[in-house]
């Protein structure tokens, strides 16, 4: 028996809108019937896990925050991607034997681009 990552949900203001910057983000394309509540990524091209995205009237606090962490041999090169894309530099780290850049997403949330 085995168990797999499915989906990587994200609560958000606008689906369609943070889908789109992910979507960029990783060279590919929000799949077809995005909206501004409901928005996937990955479906069309198969891969999994998929990012699906979901509006909520309001975040609740407290709850826990999603996490991605991106990897690439060019990591510089998607970090100034990000950035030009609309996330915020948050911080270096260089720790537990990797090297990764903190950022944060349009509406705030967190994700990580690290070498490969």
């Amino acid at each position: 028996m085995t168990i797999a990552l499915a989906n990587v949900t994200i609560d958000c203001d606008n689906a369609a809108s943070l889908a789109a910057f992910y979507a960029e983000l990783m060279d590919t394309t929000v799949d077809p019937e995005a909206s501004e509540f409901f928005a996937t990524v990955g479906k069309s091209a198969g891969t999994t896990p998929l990012l699906m995205f979901i509006k909520v009237p309001d975040k609740t606090p407290g709850k826990n925050v999603v996490h991605l962490d991106f990897a690439s041999a060019q990591s510089p090169d998607y970090i100034e991607r990000a950035i030009s894309l609309g996330a915020k530099h948050i911080a270096d780290f260089d720790e537990y034997g990797g090297q990764w850049t903190t950022l944060a997403d349009p509406e705030g949330n967190l994700f990580d681009i690290g070498k490969a």
